[in-house]
């Protein structure tokens, strides 16, 4: 026995598209907590009967909560409901993932001393050859991988900063072995496919979607301490950037 797939409801595809429809229901369901992390999604089948809609609705509702993040799709099984992202504001990794209650770690790749390129000069805002501590880590909240750090500093400024602790905070290693004031970080945020190196490391799925931040701290006195290029992972990730907003 064959089962056809049901017309489209009218009264649901009227105004906002039926698949927008589809997905915000099932968005405050999994924001009420009907539906919980880990928790499968119906099956497309009982979704369409639910909905009015057809299977190619159905699924086009579910691509947008899978790129939102909330939910992913395990071939053989069906649609699970996914952990809710961590929340990051732009500061130091360990700061804000010990803030969201979790453990940060950081695994190190890499760590070298270099003359700059073009890029970490332009990054750093210092002559090409300038001497730079370049390194890569793996950071991770409660053992699971959200970013993909590759980090240079003026060595001039922090001599013998690759011989301290690089398994926390840069930041507080600046401030206690060299008693550095951090005055402002920029960041450029941008949307990024994970494939190669970030996607081997970060365990998301085949060419899933990242964040990459373009990072540069600067002292007190003015100038670029530190130049960074961050991937994370944007189905585990929410980056919260906030600025005071001028009294006009």
């Amino acid at each position: 026995m064959s089962i056809e797939a049901p017309e489209e409801n009218p009264s649901v595809t009227e105004g906002e598209p039926a698949y927008l429809r589809i997905a915000g229901a099932l968005r405050t369901r999994i924001r009420d907590g009907a539906l919980g992390a880990g928790d499968p999604l119906p099956p497309e089948r009982e979704l369409c009967v639910e909905f009015g809609v057809s299977r190619m609705t159905v699924r086009r509702a579910l691509g947008v909560l899978e790129r939102e993040g909330r939910v992913h799709r395990e071939a053989t099984r069906g649609t699970f409901v996914s952990e809710p992202r961590v929340e990051l504001r732009l500061g130091s990794f360990s700061q804000e993932v010990s803030r969201a209650g979790r453990h940060p770690g950081a695994e190190l790749f890499w760590a070298e001393e270099r003359a700059a390129d073009d890029p970490v000069a332009d990054g750093l805002g210092v002559p090409v050859g300038t001497l730079v501590y370049a390194l890569q880590r793996l950071r991770r909240s409660d053992e699971e991988p959200l970013a993909l750090e590759t980090t240079y500093y003026r060595a001039d400024l922090v001599p013998g900063l690759l011989d301290g602790d690089l398994s926390g905070s840069l930041w507080e290693e600046v401030r206690r072995r060299f008693g550095l004031t951090l005055a402002r970080t920029t960041a450029a945020l941008e949307v990024v496919v994970l494939d190669g190196e970030a996607g081997t490391h970060l365990g998301g799925r085949p060419e899933s979607g990242g964040l990459q931040l373009t990072r540069r701290t600067y002292l007190a006195t003015g100038e670029c301490l530190e130049f960074a290029v961050d991937v994370y992972r944007a189905d585990r990730v929410s980056l919260i950037i906030e600025r005071a907003v001028d009294d006009e």
